[in-house]
Formats: structure tokens, C-alpha cells, sequence
């Protein structure tokens, strides 16, 4: 079965292992209820939390990247009846009497460890974001609230990876070979943003990006509801709810930093559109007005240009054995970790080139699981992420429960002349990743509830950001770039210049981050919005980013 679990060696088995959980939690919930105050309560607590999280956060994987549809389908709906189950526990008044009767004994309190103490609050914390404190009939509207925002967050992201049909006509010739045909139709799945042609690009923006009269709804109704769950529950906006648990504590804080930024970045930002439109006019004397679908193109440029960091030139060092021997090495040198290639058991893997990688620790033994998705196959999203699917805790018996994740990445296959080569963005890519297992593997906890990753959301990129560092670091690239043909080492001039390069229009590309944060914001902040979603686009685009907004997308 998928992941070692044995029902899931078909479909139908989501269903068994659901009915599984959610019986096991009913007994919990009857022994949370029935226990005196003490270390206990919180024990039973992350059992429930775990006994449901074992199998929602392993359907949340498989329903995005399973490549059997029936598989996909059965994961959806145990995410979603798991999801709501969990929405009811956050507003039942009866499993809450005995966490706050446990928060409310002083003498208890204070002989529990500071872990438990602080695992006790976030429950509570959670109670709280729910609603636990209205009557009943809010209650119930907190809870169907939460499960239509569910569903509608499944719809909105799975319709932004649906690609445009478009007219072939309508494209002149000489470019309509970018894009997939269907009969009179050509399919624009993607923004193309590495394509020389200026034309391609702009075409594919346009097209990928024009309005979807469905999806325009349901982000309306999306942040909608999630004003109205946040109002419902007690704070002034949706911001204001998600924000509380964080490092930043509050939307005003993270507006003041968004702006400070912005100020710092301004000048900067400027002289790196200048720079871009220069190369622009000197390529394309037609048309030099510097437009959204430059951006990503045209720093390229620039850095290759600047710095002659042709990926072709890099891609024979950075094998992909070569990068798993550099992150071996450098855990090794680091933390006494090495990693360990395990056979995987029939029907473990969704397809045959998942590589399991054991994580063993050179006195502690082994700390847990990584499932390495690294390959691109059809229909696999093209998103590089990190997925926890068991998070650790200390068991009833006193073992410890491994954590397993999964890390994927759309690699290019191997061919018959050459291993899998990766570009310096795939290098960098898959350290980030790493840098998030490794967080998982290491934030060993009592508590699965507050494991690996199960951190403040501005915290969790601390790891990984981390990696990208190390692997922009001549002393690490160096043990391990090595050509795969000749084994020659990777020269230092080139390992500068890739570092070198990564500065150029690091101020613009900032820029776009700050942008789509500062939306982020005013979508989450006070409603009703004061104009349309698209109307906000093009106004903070035009404020905050500084390129011109696109009519029609």
C-alpha cells in the first residue's frame, strides 16, 4: 500500500482508512472528555490531532500528484470528510470544557513541562480561531463556512492550472508552433517565460492570464467567506485571524515592513528596469517599453550577458547524483546525518522512479523518511514542494514515530548519453527542499502537533532559505560540482560568477515578491473590497510593482 499503509494498495482504501480515524477519534474524544486535568489531556490530544492528520495530510498529497485519477479522486474526498470532522472538533463545547479545565487548574499548569504547556495553548489557540466561544447556531455557520472556504480553495487552485483554448488564427504563423494543437485550437498551458521570442511571451501571457468569469467568482466568494469566518469569529479581518500565531502577530506589522521594503528597494528596482529595457531596445528596436512578460526573460538575459552563466555551461557539474553526494556530504559535515537509498515494498511508490531515502543520525540512528518525487511525468503539477505526510511524536509505548515527507520536483528524465543534469535553479531548488525535510527530520518533538515544519507559517522558510545559501557557497559547491563525463571539478571563476549573477535585478525580482504580498493583504484586509479583484490588481501593480498593468488579465 501507498506509503507502507496497507489499505491503500487501491482506491477504495482511503475510504477504510478514513472510517479508521474517524472511529479511533470518537474514543478519544470520549477519553479527552472523561480525563482528569493533567499531562494526559494533552497526550490524547495530539493522538486525536495525529489520528487524523495521518491520513488528511497523506490525501493531501496523493490527491495533487497520484498519477491514477481513481486515486486522486478518493484522496480529494477523504481531505474534504477529514477536513470537516476536524472543523466540528474546533467547535465541540464538550472536548473543550477539558482542555480549559486543564488551562484553568493553576497548580496542574505549572508542574507540566514548558513543550506541554505550550501544546496545551496552541489547542486552545485553535478552539478559539474556530469560533468555540458563540452559540450554537454560530457555531454551526462557523463550521459550513469553513468547509465551502475548503472547497473553494480546491476549485480556485485547480483552476489556475488550466490551460486557454484559443483560435490558431488569431496567432501569426511563425509562432503557433510554442503552443499545443487541438484541431483549430492551440492550448496555451503556461506563460512561457523563458522563450527568446517577445511575441511568444506577450501572446502567452495574454492568453493564459485572461479572465475567467468562473474563477473571478470564486475568489470573490473566497475571500468573501473568509472575511465573514473571520468577522464571525471575533476579529476584524481575515488578515487579522491568520496573522495572530505568526512571528509578525499582525497585518499592520507586516504592511509597515512591506513598505519599508518597498522604499529601500525603490531606486534600486528602478536602475534594474532601466538596465532591463536597455537590453530590451537592443534586441528589439521595434518595440523597448518594458512589460510584465519581460521581467523573468530579461534579467535572464542580463545575467547571462553579465556574467556568460549559459545553464548549458553549469548543467554537466550539477548531475543529479553529484547534488544528492554534495547534500549527503554537506549533512554529514554538519548535522552527522547521511542518507540512505531503501528498497521500496510493492504498491509503496505512485510511480517507479519515487526514490525512499532513509535519514539516519550517526548516534541517534534513524530520525525518518523521504520519498523523492523528483521526475516529470504528464499531468504532475509543476510546483517544487515539500509535503508532510506523518509528522514524529513520541508514541504510547515510548518508541518514536518517524516522520515521513515527500519532496517533489519536475526533473528532466535521464537519457541514453547522460544522467539527469540540472540547470543552477534546480540545483538551488533542490537544496530548498532539502532544507525543509531536514526541518522536518530534526524539529523532533514530543508532540506531533508541533513537529518538523508545524511551525509559524514566516518561520517555516527560515531551513530552507538557509540551503539556498549553502548552495550558492563556493567551499559546498566545490566538494561535489563535478563533470560527468570527465570528473573535472567545477572552476572556481564559474562558481563566482553564478554567485555574482544571482545580484543582478535582485532588487526587481523583490519587487514582485513585495507586489504580491501587498495584494495578498488588501485581499484579506477590510471588506467589502472597495472595487473588483482585477480593479486591486491593476492598482497595486502600478503602485507597489511598477510595471503596467495589462488590460484584459
Amino acid at each position: 500500500g501507498l506509503f507502507g499503509v496497507p489499505e491503500l494498495s487501491c482506491p477504495e482504501g482511503f475510504q477504510e482508512a478514513q472510517d479508521r480515524a474517524l472511529q479511533e477519534s470518537e474514543q478519544l474524544v470520549q477519553k479527552a472528555c472523561s480525563t482528569p486535568p493533567g499531562p494526559e489531556t494533552v497526550k490524547i490530544f495530539d493522538q486525536l490531532s495525529d489520528t487524523l492528520c495521518r491520513v488528511a495530510d497523506l490525501a493531501d498529497f496523493v490527491k495533487i500528484a497520484h498519477p491514477d485519477f481513481a486515486f486522486r479522486e478518493a484522496a480529494e474526498e477523504a481531505c474534504r470528510n477529514i477536513g470537516t470532522v476536524v472543523e466540528k472538533l474546533n467547535t465541540d463545547v464538550e472536548l473543550c470544557q477539558s482542555l480549559r479545565r486543564l488551562l484553568a487548574d493553576e497548580v496542574v499548569m505549572s508542574s507540566l513541562d514548558p513543550e506541554t504547556r505550550r501544546v496545551a495553548e496552541l489547542f486552545m489557540f485553535d478552539f478559539e480561531i474556530s469560533g468555540i466561544h458563540l452559540d450554537e447556531e454560530k457555531r454551526k455557520k462557523a463550521v459550513n463556512l469553513n468547509v465551502r472556504i475548503l472547497d473553494l480553495c480546491n476549485e480556485f487552485l485547480t483552476g489556475t492550472h488550466l490551460p486557454n483554448k484559443i483560435d490558431k488564427h488569431v496567432l501569426p504563423e511563425h509562432i503557433r508552433y510554442n503552443f499545443t494543437a487541438e484541431g483549430n485550437y492551440l492550448q496555451v498551458a503556461g506563460l512561457h517565460a523563458d522563450c527568446p521570442d517577445d511575441l511568444v511571451r506577450e501572446a502567452a501571457y495574454k492568453i493564459f492570464l485572461y479572465p475567467n468569469a468562473e474563477q473571478l467568482s470564486r475568489l470573490e466568494e473566497l475571500l468573501a467567506s473568509r472575511n465573514s469566518l473571520a468577522q464571525l469569529v471575533g476579529y476584524d479581518t481575515f488578515a487579522h485571524r491568520a496573522l495572530q500565531g505568526t512571528m509578525a502577530r499582525n497585518p499592520e506589522t507586516v504592511t509597515q515592513f512591506l513598505e519599508k521594503l518597498s522604499d529601500q528597494l525603490s531606486k534600486r528596482t528602478q536602475k534594474d528596469f532601466e538596465m532591463m529595457t536597455k537590453v530590451k531596445s537592443k534586441l528589439n528596436a521595434q518595440n523597448s517599453k518594458l512589460m510584465p512578460w519581460d521581467h523573468p526573460y530579461y534579467s535572464g538575459v542580463l545575467r547571462a550577458e553579465r556574467y556568460n552563466i549559459d545553464p548549458g555551461l553549469y548543467c554537466p557539474f550539477f548531475s543529479l547524483g553529484a547534488c544528492m553526494e554534495g547534500l549527503n556530504s554537506l549533512f554529514s559535515q554538519l548535522l552527522g546525518i547521511s542518507l540512505y537509498a531503501e528498497q521500496t515494498q510493492r504498491g509503496e511508490v505512485w510511480s517507479e522512479d519515487v526514490r525512499k531515502l532513509a535519514v539516519v543520525h550517526e548516534t541517534e540512528g534513524w530520525l525518518g523518511y523521504i520519498y523523492c518525487d523528483f521526475f516529470q511525468r504528464p499531468d504532475k503539477p509543476h510546483q517544487d514542494c515539500h509535503f508532510t505526510v506523518r509528522g514524529g511524536r513520541l508514541r504510547e509505548n515510548g518508541e518514536y514515530q518517524l516522520p515521513v515527507v515527500v519532496l517533489m520536483l519536475s526533473l528532466p528524465h535521464s537519457t541514453r548519453s547522460a544522467p539527469t543534469l540540472l540547470s543552477p535553479g534546480m540545483m538551488e531548488n533542490l537544496f530548498h527542499e532539502m532544507g525543509h525535510a531536514m526541518h522536518s527530520m530534526l524539529g523532533r518533538t514530543r508532540y506531533q502537533h508541533v513537529t518538523g515544519t508545524r511551525c509559524p507559517t514566516d518561520f517555516a522558510e527560515v531551513p530552507s532559505i538557509l540551503m539556498e545559501y549553502f548552495a550558492n557557497d563556493y567551499r559546498v559547491v566545490n566538494q561535489f560540482a563535478r563533470h560527468y563525463k570527465t570528473g573535472q571539478p567545477l572552476p572556481k571563476n564559474m562558481v563566482s560568477r553564478l554567485c555574482e549573477s544571482k545580484k543582478v535585478c535582485a532588487a526587481a525580482d523583490m519587487q514582485l515578491q513585495v507586489f504580491y504580498a501587498a495584494l495578498d493583504q488588501i485581499y484579506h484586509g477590510k471588506h467589502p473590497l472597495k472595487k473588483s479583484t482585477t480593479e486591486i490588481l491593476k492598482e497595486t501593480q502600478e503602485k507597489v510593482y511598477g510595471l503596467p498593468y495589462v488590460p484584459n488579465t
